[in-house]
């Protein structure tokens, strides 16, 4: 939320719907650690959130979460994370998207739990947080919100990532389809995963060298 806005978007939040001539308050609120926090702490575990949906729901990411393993180089990487981090997932329990990446996100969460704590959100239940997340003007998920030990927003990463996108672009548009597709890789959960634990080591690059943090670190 950078500069000024003159019109309020934060609807759930407020009934000033008009123009304002100084930026709105309620929406210069939103988005900041306070409210981040809060949201964290009305999320829910992995293993809470899955019970929410309905038996079929539960199976489904029940096989996602068992066919995932993170692999010997993948665990490499998380064993050199050194930073404290959030991830707070805003998810659909019925959303197929959700259902083959979330369990993946979880999975990289869970080899440094120690370090990373994770929690989901339903999008429709948190409405306020899912209309300052839209992508492409749509109410997408999973969106993740990575975020420092104090809840400061790192990035927001969603709704799909490069190899899921390749490969519904394959199942929709054909191989064919003269968008640059890249050759499908071997296995689509794999690389999927992949993606995500690119950025949570671009989050941790971000948060070593943070100069706010190894100042108060010391390192």
């Amino acid at each position: 939320m950078n500069g000024f806005v003159n019109f309020c978007f934060c609807r759930v939040r407020c009934a000033n719907l008009g123009s304002h001539s100084e930026p709105c308050q309620c929406l210069l609120s939103l988005m900041n650690s306070n409210y981040i926090s809060e949201k964290f702490a009305k999320a829910l575990p992995y293993d809470r959130y899955v019970l929410t949906g309905t038996p079929e729901q539960q199976r489904r990411w029940t096989d996602v979460y068992n066919a995932a393993n993170l692999t010997r180089d993948q665990l490499q990487v998380t064993s050199g994370f050194s930073r404290q981090m959030k991830v707070l997932i805003l998810s659909g329990i019925w959303c197929g998207d959700c259902v083959q990446q979330c369990p993946l996100l979880v999975r990289i969460a869970e080899s440094r739990a120690d370090l990373i704590e994770l929690r989901l959100l339903d999008r429709d239940v948190h409405r306020d947080l899912t209309e300052q997340v839209r992508i492409n003007a749509g109410d997408r998920v999973p969106v993740a919100l990575f975020l420092a030990e104090d809840f400061e927003l790192c990035s927001a990463f969603g709704d799909r990532t490069l190899s899921r996108y390749r490969a519904l672009a394959r199942a929709q548009l054909g191989a064919s389809c003269p968008i640059g597709i890249a050759p499908p890789p071997a296995d689509e959960l794999a690389a999927t995963l992949q993606d995500w634990l690119n950025e949570f080591e671009r989050i941790q690059l971000m948060l070593r060298l943070s100069a706010r943090l190894r100042k108060k670190y010391g390192d």
